[in-house]
Order: structure tokens, then sequence, then C-alpha cells
């Protein structure tokens, strides 16, 4: 017996060499492997998970692993490159018609070809007036029509030329016909008739926009590496790897190594911290406060690596510019004035990040750095409010004033969404200061989609929100110009500028980047003058990430990118998928 130890032991030893042989292959030499999940935070769930209807941070994070455009961006020289298109697209001297060919070997996710006929349909259904995409239409402005030139040939004729034609036009989420339109229904209109939209659309178009406003939009489907799987609201959005993926080991094609992204929802930000230090996380973005003193032990530095970075955002305080009290820029500019925005850097952010006072990314040449920064001046503040009516009249603390014939108290509520600390630490902080000079205000935090959807139909007097922003050139219409402002586009707080809305317009038209710059100059100038936001800062996104995981950077567009995660097969913490219910 004691030979056999002897030679189990001899075994045992040389399994270990092994094991430990190839650990190193797999994590020096191998490179990126196959397997595992990935655990992810999110703090609400996502809006809604259809691909043109839904525009929140959450929803976005998801459906780029879903769905893919004809062309991508370089995540690391943000050059334009082919994706389902076979090579960017062929584009006429007066930069009005793109001729994009269709690579031939992408397929959907159910197996099925896709061809010109989903490309022509996406640009159909998001052309299609009665579809609820305002914030994506607004880019395809200029596109009057498209036609295919054969079965793996689309052509887009636009109206007037516009500098990010190849950009948005490569970057529509191509979606399967067969899938959103199964009787289709488009199949006769063009996109010129849509175009013009109107009482004169036919039936069979409102009956497809009927359906895919309604149907469509907790069971996404396109041709990208992950499948969703499931949803529980409030729980959890399951994605997996398509092992039948169309891009698999093709060169230049992104390649996806983890079986799984399981998103939980978690709707406090100390509940997710507990549940990262447990290893019920993977991934979380941490608070300030959370990285600063939750997360210095010994053990949660073996376990996680964490990232600082700036991310191109801000936050920002929106008022209502149709509200009675907030149509004056007086009213706008005090409140910038009496927000003391450095302190709050200073004591929510704890300096992770810095005030900007507009919405161009402050790295990029657009921004203006002459802009004299609204600093907290509160006699300044009430020096404009005197001057534009607001007095305490009849002794009560709060200030009032005659508007629309109506004696009108300075009172007003703000909304921001549960779970967010930052910024419900912003708006407690104000309601304070306010208070302080003779201002009422109410706050309430709402439920991510219910915030949202009051926020959609103006249903507020101020709120606390972000916009990402972009990292190439930069394009504001969609939040900034009149027309937004209707039929919930992204133009929430109602601001009307003439000479906005022709800047934005003449922008458009602009290739030279020269006077693209000096046209954003004067933009964000009108803008720093009529404070319809008031700017409040750019924080730094701090990231934890479980150590197990490898290619994790940031990247220059401004963050992490997941699809290029990996873990060593000796590192592999799950082996099996979750079973769909």
């Amino acid at each position: 017996m004691a030979w056999r130890r002897v030679l189990i032991g001899v075994i045992l030893a040389g399994l270990l060499l092994i094991a430990g042989a190839e650990r190193a292959y797999d994590e020096q030499t191998a490179g990126p492997v196959i397997g595992d999940w990935l655990l992810v935070h999110m703090l609400s769930d996502p809006e809604q998970l259809n691909p043109l209807t839904s525009n929140d941070a959450g929803a976005s994070s998801i459906l780029g692993y879903i769905f893919q455009g004809l062309l991508t961006r370089d995540p690391r020289t943000l050059e334009l490159k082919p994706l389902l298109a076979e090579s960017r697209p062929v584009i006429s001297k007066d930069k009005l018609t793109y001729t994009f060919k269709i690579r031939r070997d992408a397929t959907f996710q159910d197996g099925h070809p896709l061809t010109g006929e989903d490309v022509l349909f996406s640009i159909k259904a998001l052309k299609c007036p009665l579809v609820n995409a305002p914030f994506i239409r607004v880019y395809y402005a200029s596109v009057v029509d498209a036609e295919l030139v054969d079965d793996y040939t689309v052509r887009f004729i636009t109206k007037e030329p516009y500098f990010l034609n190849e950009d948005v036009l490569g970057g529509i989420d191509v979606l399967p016909r067969h899938f959103y339109d199964p009787e289709n229904l488009l199949k006769d209109v063009t996109v010129r008739e849509l175009s013009r939209g109107g009482s004169r659309l036919p039936d069979n178009v409102r009956r497809f926009a009927n359906n895919f406003n309604k149907n469509y939009n907790r069971n996404p489907m396109g041709s990208g590496p992950y499948k969703f799987q499931s949803w529980k609201t409030g729980q959890e959005v399951i994605l997996v790897r398509d092992q039948t993926y169309w891009g698999k080991g093709k060169p230049g094609i992104d390649q996806p190594y983890l079986d799984v992204y399981r998103y939980r929802v978690i709707n406090n930000l100390d509940a997710a911290l507990v549940r990262l230090k447990s290893g019920g996380l993977d991934t979380m973005n941490l608070q300030p406060l959370q990285h600063l003193r939750q997360t210095k032990s010994k053990r949660f530095r073996k376990n996680y690596q964490k990232l600082l970075y700036f991310s191109p955002g801000f936050t920002y305080i929106g008022w209502n510019n149709a509200h009675p009290i907030f149509r004056d820029k007086r009213v706008r500019k005090a409140m910038t004035y009496l927000t003391n925005r450095k302190q709050l850097v200073k004591t929510i952010l704890f300096g992770f990040g810095q005030v900007i006072d507009s919405p161009i990314y402050r790295f990029r040449p657009e921004y203006d750095e002459t802009l004299a920064s609204y600093p907290y001046d509160p006699e300044k503040a009430l020096g404009l409010l005197r001057e534009a009516g607001w007095k305490d009249t009849d002794g009560d603390g709060v200030l009032d004033k005659v508007i629309d014939g109506k004696s009108t108290p300075f009172r007003f509520e703000i909304k921001f969404n549960s779970g967010n600390t930052i910024r419900k630490s912003v708006v407690l902080t104000l309601q304070d200061e306010l208070k302080r000079h003779g201002i009422s205000v109410t706050v309430r935090q709402l439920d991510w989609t219910i915030f949202l959807d009051d926020v959609k139909n103006h249903k507020f007097d101020a709120m606390v929100l972000g916009w990402a922003m972009s990292v190439r050139d930069p394009d504001s219409f969609q939040v900034w110009h009149s027309s937004q402002a209707e039929n919930k586009g992204s133009n929430m707080i109602s601001y009307k500028n003439a000479r906005v809305d022709k800047i934005l317009e003449e922008y458009r038209r602009e290739f030279d980047p020269k006077k693209r710059i000096e046209l954003y100059r004067e933009f964000q100038r009108i803008l720093h003058d009529e404070q319809p936001y008031t700017f409040l800062f750019m924080g730094k996104s701090i990231s934890a990430v479980h150590r197990r995981l490898r290619g994790v950077e940031v990247l220059p567009i401004g963050g992490l990118r997941p699809l290029e995660w990996w873990v060593p097969r000796s590192s592999q913490k799950y082996s099996s998928r979750p079973t769909a219910r």
C-alpha cells in the first residue's frame, strides 16, 4: 500500500505541475480563451430593450452587444472600419449618396441571413414618424430615400450634405426584418414616403408602428455576438454568447470570450458594494466615498483592481424653460450663482471631477475654455432676482412675484432618480442653500423608468440628470434644437433660441473643422448667457473589476470595453450557462 501512496503522490505532483504549466501557458502564451461569466452591476432596470425607442445608458450598454451596424469605430484609434459592410461606403462627389456593400456571410442570431432587405427595413423603421424614436431619427434628417441596388448593396440618398453622414449611416443598428416586421408591412412604402410623414401614411404603416412600439421592448434580436436570454424586472438581464456567431474567427471582427453577461439590478449602492465584496458581482462603478474608505482593505485590493478615468459625460440641473418661474433667464442665472459647484465637486465627489460650463466634452477642441465660469455668488444671484421682480411682499419668508396676473411664490419641485446618491446629495445641498434665500424647494426621487417618463413628457419644474458626450465630433442638435422639444424629444427642458437653431443647422452642413469650432464657440456662449441648464460637473468614473478578468484597460473612447475581457481557464469561476425560465 505504501508504494501506491507514493505513486498517487507522484501522480498528484505531476498533475499540479501540469496545472501550473497550463496556467502559465494560458495566461502568458495562449492569450484570450472562451469561458466564464461577467456579473455586472446596474443601478436600475433599462427603460426598455427596443433598439430604436430606448434612450437610456443602461439599455445602450446591453444593446451594444446584441446589434451591429454597417461600420464601427476602432476603440483605440477611433477610425471608422467595416463591420456588416464589406468596406466603407462609396460616397458621391456632392456628398449626397452613400453606397454600402454588405458582407454575404453575416447572419442574425436565429441563423437567418442578413441582407440588404434588412438594412432597407432598418432605415424605414427609423424614418417612420410613428415609431417612438425622435432622439435617433434626428441624426437621419438629411436622408430622403434609400434603395436596393441588389440583394447586398444599399444606396442612401440625402437632401443635403451632413459631415457625419458616413458615421450615422454606417452606425444604424441593422434589424432583422423577418423578426421585427413579420407581416412585411413596410414592404411597399418607400423611405421618401416615410420621410414626408403626416396623415397620408397608409394603415399598414400605422399597424407596423403600433406593433413595433409596443411588442418589441423586452425581446431584442440582432446579429451581434451576444443573444438576449431573459429579463427579470428588478433583478437581472442575461445575455449569452452566440455559439453560432457569424463573426467567429473572422479577421478584423471582435471576438466574444465570456459566455454570459449577467446584469444584476441593485438600486442601493451600499448593497451593491456588499454584493461585490462577497463575489456576487465582478464589476461596478464605485462612489468616491466607497473608493476612499470602503475598498482599501488588503483583501479587496487582492481581489479587485480599481480604474479611475474621466468618462465622457456630465451632470446638470435642468430648468423647465417653459415653467412660469424659469422662463426668465435672469432666474436661471441666479440659480447657477446659488449653486456652489466647486464645493459640490469637493464634498460630494471628493475632488474626483471638475466643474464644466458647456455640453461639449472638456477635452474636445470645440470646448470653449474662455467661458467665464459662474462662481458661487449669492449677492449677485439675489440682485438678479430683484431685477426680475422677486420680493417677499407678504413676509412669509418666501420670495414672490406677479406672473401672468397671478401672485406666484418662488416654490418649485426638483426630481431625480432613486438610487443615485450623488444626485440626491446635489439636490439636498441645493434645497438647503435656496431655503436660506427665500426659495422653497421640495424634492422627489422616483424610480428610473417613472422619472424618465416624467422628464420626456416635460412633467417637472426642475430635475437632475446627465448626458453622455461624444469623444468624437459632437452634434448637439438632438438636445438643443427647438424642434426636439416636441414628441418626447431630447430637448426635455423646452429650450428655444432661433440663433442656436441656425447654428446647429449650419454646423451640420459644414465640413471644415475650424469653421465648425467657431460655430460651436458661439453656441456655447449663448448657452452660457441663458443658462437653460446649470452645468454641474464632469466626474471621474471609478470602476472596480475582479482581477481574474484579463484585457481590462481604459480606452480612448472614455471607458472600459468588456467585450475584450477574458478569464484564463485556471481562474474561470462558472462552467455552465444559466437556465432560461
